[in-house]
C-alpha cells in the first residue's frame, strides 16, 4: 500500500490549511495574509514594486532532475531577483500552482517547503495564491511585492556617460549546469540503473537548480551609500540585459573580455562540452546575478569588492555596445540569450 496521499483526499481547503500552518509572517505591512478573499497590505509611505513570473514544466524546468524543494526555492528566488533589480526590499509573495493528478499531497508539501525556505531566507511573507488542477504538467506562478522610496528606486533607464558597468558573482555557471543535467538525463534514459556523475560539478549544477537572488549585494551597496544609476537582473544572458540598459538609457557600452567573471568549474565544463566559455558568459542566462551601473566616483569603493566585478563603462549611444579584448580589438556585441517564444 502506498505511503503517499492523493490530493483529492485533502481537497483544496485542506491543502490551504496545511500551507498556512507552516507560514510565518514577518512584515508589519502585512495586515492580512492567507485565509481571506484577498491579502491586505499597508506599506506606509512607501512605493510598491510588483513583479510576476511563471514557470512551466517542460519549458522552464524538468522534474526528471529538478527536485521539488529546489524548484520551490528557485521560483521564489527568481521573483525576488526582479525586486532586487529595482533596488527595493522584497516583502510579500503570492503563489499560484496548477498540478496534475500524478502529484501527491507529499509532493506539493515538498514544493511548498522550498517556497517556505526561500521566504525565510529573503524575509518575505507568503500572503495568498491559488491552487488548481492541470492537464499539462506543473505550473507555478509567483507575484513578488517589494517596498522602496521614490529616491531609492532604480530603473534600467538611468545609466549615464562614463558610468562604470558592474556585475555580481560569476556568469555562465547556470547554463553549464543545465548542460550537465541534460547529459545525465540522456544517460539515465539509456540506462535507468546508472548513477549520475555530478560529484565534481556540484557548484554549476547548484547554480542551475537553486540560484540565489543577490539581495546581499543590494543591502551592502546601501550600507556603502552607493545607489546604482541603472540595474537589471541577469535572467536571459549578460549581452541581452546590457542591451536593455543601453536601449532604455540611450547610451552605448564597452565591456572588457578579460574582466568578465567566471568560475573555474564553468570554464572547465565548457571546454569539456567543446563550447566557447565567452558564449556561455554572454548568452547563457539564468545566473540571476545583477548587472548595474554606478558613477565613476564609486570606483575606489568597489574595485576590490569580493562579490562585484567592474566589467566596463558606459559610452556614447553612437558607439554602440561592444566587447573589447586586451589587444585593443573591439567587436560589436549581439544579444543571443534566451528567447521566450
Amino acid at each position: 500500500m502506498s505511503d503517499y496521499t492523493p490530493l483529492n483526499k485533502v481537497g483544496e481547503f485542506g491543502l490551504i490549511r496545511m500551507i498556512k500552518e507552516k507560514i510565518e509572517l514577518r512584515h508589519g505591512s502585512t495586515i492580512k495574509g492567507i485565509g481571506d478573499d484577498a491579502a491586505v497590505l499597508e506599506p506606509k509611505q512607501k512605493q510598491l514594486v510588483v513583479s510576476s513570473d511563471m514557470l512551466l514544466e517542460g519549458v522552464h524546468f524538468d522534474l526528471t532532475f529538478c527536485p521539488l524543494k529546489h524548484l520551490g526555492y528557485k521560483a521564489v528566488a527568481v521573483n525576488v531577483s526582479d525586486i532586487a533589480a529595482m533596488n527595493a526590499t522584497p516583502t510579500q509573495i503570492t503563489v499560484n500552482i496548477a498540478v496534475g493528478a500524478r502529484f501527491t499531497v507529499e509532493a506539493v508539501e515538498e514544493l511548498y517547503e522550498g517556497i517556505r525556505l526561500a521566504c525565510e531566507s529573503y524575509k518575505v511573507d507568503l500572503v495568498g495564491g491559488d491552487t488548481t488542477s492541470s492537464n499539462s504538467g506543473l505550473i507555478i506562478s509567483i507575484t513578488a511585492i517589494g517596498e522602496t522610496t521614490a529616491d531609492q528606486v532604480v530603473y534600467r533607464s538611468g545609466a549615464k556617460l562614463n558610468d562604470l558597468i558592474c556585475v555580481t558573482g560569476d556568469l555562465g555557471a547556470a547554463y553549464m549546469g543545465l548542460q550537465i543535467l541534460e547529459r545525465e538525463k540522456q544517460a539515465f534514459i539509456a540506462n535507468p540503473d546508472m548513477q549520475p556523475e555530478l560529484d565534481d560539478k556540484q557548484y554549476i549544477v547548484g547554480r542551475q537548480l537553486r540560484p540565489e537572488a543577490r539581495m546581499d549585494v543590494i543591502y551592502d551597496l546601501r550600507e556603502r551609500g552607493i545607489k546604482p544609476t541603472a540595474m537589471i537582473d541577469i535572467s536571459d544572458g549578460l549581452a541581452s540585459e546590457l542591451f536593455h540598459i543601453c536601449s532604455q538609457s540611450k547610451v552605448g557600452a564597452v565591456v572588457y573580455k578579460d574582466n568578465l567573471p567566471a568560475d573555474s568549474q564553468m570554464l572547465e565544463t565548457a571546454v569539456e562540452f567543446n563550447m566557447d566559455p565567452l558564449t556561455c558568459i554572454m548568452n547563457g542566462g539564468e545566473d540571476y546575478e545583477l548587472l548595474f551601473t554606478v558613477p565613476l566616483a564609486a570606483y575606489e569603493e568597489l574595485k576590490n569588492h569580493p562579490d562585484i566585478t567592474i566589467i566596463g563603462s558606459i559610452t556614447d549611444e553612437s558607439d554602440g555596445v561592444n566587447l573589447a579584448t586586451k589587444s585593443g580589438q573591439v567587436f560589436p556585441l549581439k544579444a543571443q540569450g534566451w528567447s521566450h517564444f
